[in-house]
This record gives C-alpha cells, structure tokens and sequence, in this order.
C-alpha cells in the first residue's frame, strides 16, 4: 500500500519568539491528524484523551517573562515528538513509542488493520518531527549565540491517575531533569525550593518522569544548555473527563507557581553566568 495521496502536512509547530534566554517546548498539546490516522483511530482512542490538553493556554503567562514558546501542532498518535527517532525505548516500565500503538491505559490506539504504513509514517518523522527538533536546535543555538547560555523547559501534563503507568495519584509536579543530568544541580536547587516553599501542590523530583527524549537530548549543562521537564497532574487545572474542560479558578492558582519557577529559572541564568559561577 502506498501513501496516501491525500496527506499534506500542514505546519508542524507554531512558534512565539521572545527575549529572554528561555524556550518552552509543548509537543503534546497538538490535536491535528493526518487522514489515515483520523481513519485509523480505535473509539478508545477517538476523544485523544492522551493529550496534553490546555497547556498553552495554562503557559500563556510566559510570553511577559519573554519566554520563547515552541508547540506542536499533531496530535502524538501521529508521532510523538517526545521520543527519540530510532524510538528506543525511554523507560523500563510501561511505556509509549514514537507511533503509539497503545493509549496510557493500555488499549489499542488503532483499529485492527488501520495503523498506517511505514511509509506514511517515514513522512511523519520526515515533515512533523524533524521540524520540529529542527526549531528546538536552532532556537537554543540562537540564545546561546546572544546570552551565551540557553534554558529549556519542556511542559507536558497527563491525567492523575493511570494506574498501568503508576501507582496510586500522581504527585501535581513532576519535575524531571535525566536524574540531574540535564541541567546544572543549583537550577535543580532553585526549582525543587519553589515547589517546598507552598503547600497548595505536591512535587517530586526525578520520580517517575525523569524526563523524555527533548530533555534528555538538548539538555548539556556542559555545553551552557539547561534543560528540565515539567509534568503536570491535569487534576489541578481542568476537568480530566471529556470534553476536558479548562477550569480557570483552579488553574490560575497553579499559574502563579509556574510563574515562579520559570522566573526562577531566568534569574538563576542571569545570576550564574553573570558571576561565572556555573
């Protein structure tokens, strides 16, 4: 079977530029499908309740920090832009691919005999992925040029409770930094100190999301790159049934530690590498 003749990717990320040395990668929080997948989706997996639904919205505060803001515009069962792609394996435990053939809970994302082919797949990675990386390289590559140092924080959420991926409730923030390799131990310091100084939210430290492949790949302290990821219990900021209505009163509450963890990033950077005291 050959490629649809039918498929034409649309533009694969939208992209805010901003001044500050800090770029914020969502590659979750797209929606668009190609045909074949559109065609292809189990019922199980038609309300694409594996998005990370709101979080540009739920980011939007960033663009006054000047925050650069990159998002993907797929939805994650076209291609997951947070896996690598050779689509080795992340972790141990359960776990989802590049082209997900599985939801969170363990049901078949696709009808029996409706994943689409390698080929079409080859044009995802091709005309999704790879532009995608592509701006994430050249924008981090812009800020060192200008700062001398770049942050990247990738965002992402996912429902509270997913007990083939977890135990029990997942703590609200879930910060992940590749085990404290992917950015320098004092930005580690700053955010987890955030997080202890309020009472409101639960957090963790390199529990049970270290981290994916964005912050894994880009994140090279020793090369003036930082990088950390923040999971998001969706609980705290919108309804986790369908339609997963956006829940403001509950939401602006969590935006004010979110606002303090990414200022607390832009002035560890400024304060580090102003004093040389990376």
């Amino acid at each position: 079977m050959s490629p649809s003749t039918d498929t034409v990717i649309a533009e694969p990320y939208q992209f805010i530029s901003g001044t500050a040395p800090l770029l914020i990668s969502i590659p979750h929080a797209g929606t668009h499908l190609t045909p074949e997948v559109a065609s292809g989706l189990s019922d199980a997996a038609l309300p694409l309740s594996d998005t990370d639904w709101h979080i540009p919205q739920l980011y939007d505060f960033a663009r006054a920090i000047g925050a650069s803001i990159l998002v993907g515009q797929y939805s994650r069962f076209v291609i997951d832009l947070n896996r690598p792609s050779d689509d080795k394996p992340l972790y141990t435990t359960a776990t989802t691919g590049l082209y997900p053939e599985t939801l969170f809970d363990g049901r078949d994302t696709f009808k029996p005999g409706m994943t689409p082919t390698d080929a079409q797949r080859q044009l995802y990675l091709d005309q999704i992925w790879q532009p995608y990386h592509q701006k994430i390289q050249a924008e981090l590559a812009r800020m060192k040029q200008e700062f001398g140092y770049a942050l990247l924080f990738d965002a992402h959420s996912i429902a509270s409770v997913i007990p083939r991926l977890f135990e029990g409730q997942l703590p609200d923030l879930n910060l992940g930094t590749n085990s404290g390799v992917s950015c320098s131990p004092a930005l580690s310091e700053i955010l987890e100190r955030t997080c202890q100084q309020q009472t409101r939210f639960s957090h963790v430290l390199n529990g049970r999301f270290k981290g994916g492949y964005i912050t894994r790949a880009y994140g090279q302290p020793d090369r003036d790159i930082h990088a950390v990821q923040l999971e998001l219990a969706q609980v705290n900021y919108m309804e986790e049934i369908e339609p997963f209505a956006f829940a403001p009163d509950k939401a602006a509450e969590l935006q004010e530690l979110l606002k303090q963890l990414l200022e607390g990033m832009v002035r560890w950077g400024e304060d580090a590498y102003k004093l040389g005291a990376v």
